[in-house]
């Protein structure tokens, strides 16, 4: 029979192992389950500079494996694999994967959420050297350069924006030919004078050697197809969050987020959502990290006063 854990977090990103930090430091039998590498999708970025502490910048894969050491310096216990099920439906919680079953008295999900992809074969090959999914990220790569933002929709514009006070160029391309992004984010992009819209509009190709020198776009009307110089390709046309396995099992909203507020609760008592998989305004490494530590708080309330530890 497995012992039953004080908190099992799912995710090992940020999210996760502040949580993780936060749990095991407050003495609770800490359990994190991670299915891939510590740091989540933050391992796959190459530099991060908007992280403090790290005045000349930090790789991903390094935070996280950071993140992680820490969190174990006091006694957090990592797991690798995919969780399959959970059974939140109990005061002692379950969480499956193909090898295990683990049970706790409250759960953190910090599983995150995938970039939707544009589906090109030359994608994965150049991301970081080119090709990218966070413009407050890698942005700065590319002062005085020229860009292409793919996208219609509030992050779109908003990342649009912000390339547009340090590239010399901004792109915006989109499949159709108006915005779908809020009202109030209209007239300060068409004001822009470095950002130039290609409407009806779809990358068809990346083109690069080393590293991305340029797209093609194929207009979705005409099929008509021309290449376009960018040292830089920013995809912006949502994320996924990585929730299959909790459908049914705690409330998420119409686009797939765990639908929790600022204090990480979600409608399940015991179960706290944190970082990117839920509902929120900014996703970003700083915010993620203070998620799992406010949900470490509100679980340890739920734990004192549900399980009198």
């Amino acid at each position: 029979m497995q012992p039953i854990y004080d908190i099992i977090i799912i995710g090992g990103g940020p999210a996760g192992y502040s949580a993780a930090l936060y749990s095991a430091r407050a003495g609770f039998d800490t359990l994190l389950i991670e299915k891939m590498s510590a740091g989540g999708q933050l391992a796959l970025t190459d530099v991060i500079e908007n992280y403090p502490g790290f005045e000349e910048g930090i790789d991903g894969f390094t935070l996280g494996m950071k993140m992680q050491q820490t969190a174990e310096r006091f006694g957090a216990r990592t797991e690798y694999g995919e969780v399959k099920s959970v059974d939140f439906s109990k005061e002692i919680k379950s969480v499956n994967t193909e090898t295990a079953e683990y049970r706790s008295r409250a759960v953190i999900i910090a599983t995150g959420a995938d970039p939707r992809p544009l589906g090109l074969a030359e994608e994965q090959t150049f991301l970081g050297k080119g090709v990218h999914y966070c413009a407050h990220c890698d942005g700065r790569f590319y002062k005085d350069k020229t860009v292409a933002v793919v996208g219609g929709g509030n992050s779109a514009v908003s990342d649009a924006l912000y390339l547009s006070r340090l590239a010399q160029k901004v792109y915006l391309i989109h499949r159709r030919d108006t915005l779908r992004a809020t009202k109030i984010y209209h007239d300060p992009l068409l004001n822009t004078k470095n950002v130039e819209f290609l409407w009806n509009s779809k990358v068809s190709e990346i083109i690069a050697e080393t590293r991305v020198n340029g797209i093609k776009v194929q207009n979705v009307n005409t099929d008509e197809i021309n290449t376009v110089s960018v040292d830089g390709l920013f995809v912006s046309i949502g994320r996924s969050p990585c929730t299959d396995v909790f459908k049914g099992k705690v409330a998420l909203d119409d686009f797939g987020y765990i639908i929790a507020d600022e204090t990480c609760k979600t409608n399940i008592p015991g179960v706290f959502a944190a970082g990117d998989v839920r509902t929120k305004a900014l996703r970003q490494v700083v915010t993620a990290v203070s998620d799992g530590a406010t949900a470490v708080h509100f679980a340890e309330q739920y734990i004192e006063k549900y399980h009198n530890l």
